[in-house]
């Protein structure tokens, strides 16, 4: 084989050829995102619509059912999941895996456009193409600090968290968007007096009409003058609490009856519909979402920095600090960390038995290189196939350590038969080596087509084990070119014979014994 040849050949061309794999190895390392688990996807598609003051059942009867009849004829369809709570309605729909969610998104608007009506209250329904809550890599407390700290209700810091922290986290680089729990927004409450609307003549119902139709801005057309053309706007959407205590509800005895005749109109609170606590104190709780793909310790650092500037800079002045309760990549870490363990630890054994059986430091040191250049080159192959570091990879890459040295064995085995026939060492790697490059060639054909099919399925369990199918193929795709290159290479170079009797011959023995002991254990427990 030619490939042979060359290696053999041109040793420094090998040589340089290892280190090149190495480096890009490292250099894929260093660029693939790492985070706990692979990317599973499942296009999932949340519709939200908000009610105020409504009940559950009212939610469901109005709005959820309304929307359920005309989204489940949408195309590509899985499943359909629907809640009702005070005041919200959520629709989860779950479509096909491979499914084009920008298509999706716009199918579902054009759907949900076709429900006949809505409650005159209700919100505009919310469209999103992923689930906030699901991702969540860090959860944060807004709290008052020990000393001198914010004396005042913290629930009541919602609109300063929206306008503030929310803000500066979701500028982080890599994080997708913010969530706030437990706070307050302002909203303004009308306390309509029934004593005084009696004494009047007047109703609830105008009440409402009349602040219906004087907080709206309404257009008033355009024209032109020279050169300028201008746009008039009635502007009379409320601004403060006075402004709405002004208008006219109604006119008795030509007399108009102000709003705030009637009611009294103040800037307040909305009724809390989650409070947080820790240790017995009310908090505002905020989390962090990162976005698919993003290499979670570098969004985390990021974003712990963010946190010191905005404790330093914004929150100590106010008596505020902002602590981090959730750390994703502490699992990370830890479940990273166990599994390259995992991987050192049988690599080394992997070694520790080639030398008893070899009872050669020569050959254990030509097979053994194949185990670290066979892995670290896997790196780059995972950076060119969009891969992430998690630990299923890892697995993968710790279940190929022992697989990567078969192919190695193989072909020293063949160059140190050759050597004992008394040929020379270039001549013994390269008839050695040739042989069985096919055998070495079909046997890793074999594992490769295995694993390689998983990668093709689309389902969540073909998400989640593909990485494990890339990393044992690239890793012993690898392994077949170190078998057929470095090998007869190195061999040719370093390898040494001793007597006729090959060494692994002791270690063999000692197997065979251990076998036939095993069997007759079997068989005395067995009978």
């Amino acid at each position: 084989m030619k490939l042979i040849e060359q290696a053999i050949r041109f040793p420094v061309t090998t040589t340089v050829g290892v280190l090149l794999l190495i480096l890009f190895g490292v250099i894929g390392l260093f660029r693939l995102p790492i985070q706990l688990t692979p990317n599973v996807e499942e296009p999932k598609i949340t519709v939200q619509t908000l009610w105020p003051g409504a009940s559950p059942h009212e939610v469901e009867r109005e709005i959820i059912e309304e929307q359920e009849e005309q989204l489940k004829s949408l195309d590509g369809l899985v499943k359909m999941e629907s809640t009702s709570t005070d005041s919200s309605g959520t629709i989860t729909l779950t479509f096909r895996v491979g499914t084009d969610l920008d298509a999706a998104l716009l199918k579902v608007s054009n759907h949900l456009q076709q429900v006949p009506s809505y409650p005159p209250d209700a919100e505009k329904p919310v469209i999103r193409s992923v689930d906030v809550n699901a991702n969540a890599i860090a959860w944060f407390i807004l709290s008052p600090t020990s000393k001198n700290g914010f004396k005042g209700d913290i629930s009541t810091l919602y609109q300063f968290a929206d306008e503030t922290i929310k803000p500066a986290i979701e500028r982080v680089p890599g994080i997708a968007a913010a969530n706030i729990y437990g706070g307050r927004p302002t909203e303004v409450h009308i306390i309509v007096d029934p004593q005084k609307l009696a004494a009047r003549g007047i109703t609830y119902t105008e009440v409402a009409a009349a602040i219906a139709r004087e907080n709206q801005n309404i257009s008033g057309g355009d024209f032109a003058e020279g050169k300028r053309r201008y746009i008039i706007r009635t502007l009379g959407e409320f601004e403060t609490p006075r402004a709405l205590a002004d208008i006219v509800v109604a006119i008795r005895n030509n007399v108009p009856v102000y709003l705030r005749d009637v009611a009294t109109v103040e800037l307040a609170y909305r009724k809390p519909s989650a409070i947080v606590f820790q240790r017995g104190q009310k908090v505002i709780a905020i989390n962090a979402v990162k976005e698919a793909g993003e290499n979670l310790l570098r969004v985390m650092k990021d974003l712990k920095t963010q946190l010191r500037i905005l404790n330093r800079e914004v929150l100590a002045p106010r008596g505020l600090q902002l602590n981090q309760v959730y750390d994703e990549t502490q699992y990370v870490y830890s479940a990273i960390h166990l599994v390259i363990q995992s991987l050192i630890i049988g690599s080394i054994l992997a070694v520790i038995i080639l030398l008893l059986y070899l009872r050669s430091w020569t050959s254990t040191l030509v097979i053994g290189i194949a185990i670290p250049v066979s892995i670290v080159a896997t790196f780059m192959l995972m950076y060119f196939f969009d891969r992430t570091l998690n630990v299923i990879s890892l697995a993968g890459l710790a279940f190929a350590s022992g697989m990567v040295v078969d192919n190695s064995i193989v072909v020293l085995e063949n160059i140190y038969r050759h050597r004992q026939m008394g040929k020379n060492r270039v001549r013994a790697a390269h008839d050695g080596a040739r042989e069985v490059w096919g055998a070495v060639l079909a046997s890793t054909l074999t594992t490769i087509a295995v694993f390689v099919p998983v990668v093709f399925i689309r389902s969540e369990v073909g998400q989640l084990f593909g990485d494990i199918a890339i990393a044992i193929s690239c890793a012993v795709g690898l392994s077949l070119i170190l078998a057929i290159t470095v090998i007869p290479s190195l061999s040719a170079r370093i390898l040494t014979v001793g007597r006729t009797d090959t060494p692994r011959q002791p270690g063999l023995a000692r197997l065979d014994i251990l076998a036939r002991r095993y069997v007759s254990w079997v068989t005395r427990t067995v009978s």
